[in-house]
């Protein structure tokens, strides 16, 4: 993809997505038809007439004349690709909720309904290393520990989840457990090979690190 058009293109690829905001959805063909017509034409205006109102504050009308001017030819070639035989259209919602998590509805043909795709609070996986890390970010953030499991391979949640379940079992008569308290400290051995370390602050005790 031309370098020039790769932030406008940006721009213009939520366009299919705006339908969800319609109780009648329109075809997302349409746009996609009347975007390839613009571009063969290299129509500017008709182009800035397709942003969105957010996307025109990134992208004044005599900007978007100059990328078009600079990429004529990409964009007739662009024309020809959208509109090609076997070019399949998805139109996609994205949904950003106040605590940074993200849902994406994908809309059923069939249906004519919206289908969860993706979700933070549903299994995922991410699809390069560097989304994987924004979903560790994001269940971090959100101190999710159902999350965070989520993220981890197979034998690491394993782990995991093996060692927290032996722990919970080893606690499970925490008054028949053999406490070592040494001042404002104490050590504690669990069933299983666990270890709990205790504080004593303001005169409640509490758990600084456990294994």
């Amino acid at each position: 993809m031309p370098r020039a058009l790769t932030p406008l293109l940006a721009l213009l690829l939520p366009l299919a997505g705006l339908a969800c905001a319609s109780p009648s959805l329109p075809d997302p063909k349409e746009a996609v038809q009347a975007y390839a017509d613009a571009a063969a034409r290299g129509d500017a205006d008709a182009i800035y007439g397709m942003l969105s109102e957010r996307s025109r504050t990134a992208l004044s009308r005599d900007e978007v004349r100059r990328r078009v001017a600079e990429a004529r030819a990409e964009l007739a070639e662009q024309s020809r690709s959208v509109t090609a035989p076997g070019v399949v259209i998805k139109t996609r919602a994205r949904v950003r909720y106040p605590d940074g998590e993200i849902a994406t509805l994908e809309l059923d043909d069939r249906e004519r309904a919206f289908r969860i795709s993706a979700a933070d609070a549903l299994p995922a996986g991410g699809r390069t290393p560097e989304q994987a890390l924004a979903q560790l970010r994001r269940v971090l953030a959100r101190r999710s520990y159902a999350g965070l499991l989520r993220v981890l391979t197979p034998a690491t949640r394993s782990a995991i989840e093996g060692d927290l379940r032996s722990l919970v079992e080893g606690l499970a008569q925490p008054e028949g457990l053999e406490v070592k308290i040494a001042g404002d400290t104490a050590t504690v051995q669990i069933p299983g090979g666990h270890e709990v370390k205790l504080r004593r602050e303001a005169g409640v005790w509490r758990v600084e690190d456990f294994d």
